[in-house]
Order: C-alpha cells, then sequence, then structure tokens
C-alpha cells in the first residue's frame, strides 16, 4: 500500500482497496497484520490485481521451523 501511495502521491487506504476489490476491510488488516494469516488464491489474486504487482510482491513463502 505504502508503494502505490507513494507512487501515486497519495494515501491509500484499507477502505479503498477493499471498494475497489470487494475484500472485506477486516480481511484486509488480518492480511496486512497477522503473521501467518492464510489468505485464499482469490483475495491474493485480488490484490495483485489492484496493486499490478507479481504475486511475490504480495506474499513470502517462510519455511516451516519444524522438522
Amino acid at each position: 500500500m505504502a508503494d502505490k501511495g507513494f507512487n501515486e502521491d497519495r494515501k491509500i487506504t484499507f477502505e479503498e482497496v477493499s471498494r475497489e476489490t470487494g475484500i472485506h476491510r477486516t480481511t484486509l488488516t488480518k492480511v496486512a497484520n497477522q503473521k501467518g494469516y492464510n489468505a485464499s488464491t482469490d483475495i491474493i489474486d485480488k490484490l495483485c490485481s489492484y496493486f499490478q504487482v507479481p504475486v511475490q510482491k504480495i506474499i513470502e513463502h517462510v519455511p516451516d521451523r519444524e522438522g
């Protein structure tokens, strides 16, 4: 959100992203703030489309620490 806001010289809000993507604001807050939140591929796809970035800009693989 910060990169898009910087590039467009304005503040991007969860409310705006929610309105433009159809993703509930609560879900966006969880995606942004809860480490390990399990977002569906539909949500990830919508975010990639909205921010016009590849999937690796939206999600990060963290190897399992067990094993």
